[in-house]
């Protein structure tokens, strides 16, 4: 008989190149982490240090997903990223010990009700609501590091109806993989299974019901997702 009042949660996991599954423990997001995107916000990219947000588990959309629409916006935005996957960890990680943590690669969407995030910022209230909802992150498959290397450059671009909206290159991050964690693990734990969306270029737009999007980093399996 289950000590539960009530049975669990299946565990959230992402596709593997391997055939394996990465079993998902936290989300972690960068805000702001490509100059021109940070202008664009209405950022300072040559004095803000980094700065997180997070998404629930559960928000993870698999390749090929089709996600709704969500309720109360007007402006549902999409946002490439680079997702680092980690099956190591710890506190105050120093740069030169995070390859060894990492497990993995993928390409991810930070999908953002940017009218409620515009709305959250103005009353200096949290963004929670704008980026932390059903269907924001959807994770393409993770490649092993171990086949690929670390990440430090490569072409990195989103597609909707197949025209070209975000192109730039993973070099072009103010904050590294290696400075993202060595901050990231001064506030908190990481542990395996955690994962850190680390930021998204310029170019970032909405989307409406019906839309295909690509997204694409050099190296990695695509994902496409279709809002619904």
């Amino acid at each position: 008989m289950s000590d539960y009042a009530f049975p669990p949660p299946p565990v959230t996991s992402i596709a593997v190149t391997s055939g394996k599954s990465f079993p998902v423990r936290r989300i972690f997001c960068v805000g702001q982490n490509y100059s021109e995107h940070a202008r664009e916000m209405g950022g300072d990219p040559d004095a803000d240090p980094p700065f997180f947000f997070t998404k629930p588990t559960d928000a993870i959309a698999p390749n090929g997903a089709v996600i709704p629409y969500p309720p109360a916006t007007f402006d549902f935005q999409h946002e490439v990223e680079l997702v680092v996957a980690f099956s190591g960890g710890g506190r105050d990680i120093e740069p030169d010990r995070v390859d060894e943590l990492i497990f993995g690669y993928a390409v991810g969407l930070d999908m953002t009700r940017r009218d409620i995030q515009a709305a959250a910022k103005k009353k200096g209230r949290p963004w929670d609501m704008s980026k932390g909802f059903d269907f924001s992150a959807p994770c393409g498959a993770i490649t092993p590091k171990a086949e690929i290397g670390p990440l430090a450059k490569g072409a990195i671009e989103c597609k909707v109806n197949g025209q070209t909206r975000q192109r730039g290159d993973l070099s072009d991050m103010t904050w590294k993989v290696p400075q993202i964690v060595r901050f990231l693990s001064a506030l908190v734990e990481i542990r395996p299974g955690d994962l850190i969306f680390t930021g998204t270029p310029a170019g970032v737009g909405p989307v409406r019901k019906g839309d295909d999007i690509e997204a694409t980093i050099a190296g990695l399996p695509p994902l496409t997702v279709r809002v619904g």
